[in-house]
């Protein structure tokens, strides 16, 4: 299942304030089965036109997705065109302002607390290698963006980031509600992704380091190491 970046979820979440698509989305996600549009237009009460538009804007906003099949169990010549049926679509659409990586923090955090388990190993530090790996390994996909690739890619995640007097702050922190009541723990999390980043990028990890301040994230990013 893949998320819908930042922007795509919110166009597709306001597809829904129309009140006849979120009909007929809540209708179709109901069903065990993909369905058609006659069926659709038979269980509203809705016309076949007004279906297929609002149908098929839900499918362009990646809410549902497409399949054909023909049901009449002919095939070859004279069998007729599949029928186009709609289902839920596999992605995962979840807006949030501030933007949160509640996602991504649970992922780390759950393999992590697989590999202490297994070996041992105390968790925070785990946690944090973790964190870095897959920070490094994000960064290696994105290096062909250009020199802008780091900026972009913390934007994507939600960091909000601004220079200032030369460094890179970090306006938001996208794991805000754990670094709360877990701060030690996920602003290592947090250290480990974004050095990861950096070296992944080919860029020193010690740029990254922590600097907790309120209502900000506790990494900032120096401009260069010396």
């Amino acid at each position: 299942m893949d998320k819908l970046p930042a922007a795509r979820a919110v166009s597709a979440v306001a597809a829904l304030d129309e009140p006849t698509r979120r009909k007929l989305y809540e209708h179709v996600v109901r069903q065990p089965e993909p369905v058609g549009r006659d069926e659709v237009a038979e269980a509203t009460g809705l016309p076949r036109a007004t279906v297929a538009f609002h149908l098929d804007r839900l499918v362009a906003e990646q809410l549902l997705e497409v399949s054909f099949e023909r049901r009449t169990g002919r095939r070859g010549p004279g069998a007729g065109r599949p029928a186009k049926l709609y289902r839920r679509s596999r992605d995962q659409v979840s807006v949030s302002l501030p933007d949160r990586q509640y996602e991504l923090a649970a992922l780390l955090l759950a393999d992590a607390v697989a590999e202490a388990d297994a070996s041992g190993a105390p968790p925070g530090p785990v946690l944090r290698t973790r964190a870095r790996a897959a920070g490094e390994a994000l960064g290696r996909e994105i290096a062909a963006r250009g020199e802008d690739a780091l900026r972009r890619v913390l934007e994507e995640h939600g960091y909000e980031p601004r220079p200032e007097r030369g460094e890179l702050v970090l306006a938001n922190c996208p794991f805000h509600s754990l670094a709360q009541r877990h701060t030690e723990l996920i602003c290592g999390m947090n250290l480990g992704f974004t050095e990861g980043l950096l070296a992944g990028l080919g860029e020193p990890p010690e740029r990254a380091y922590l600097c907790p301040a309120p209502d900000a994230c506790c990494v900032r990013l120096r401009a260069s190491v010396q």
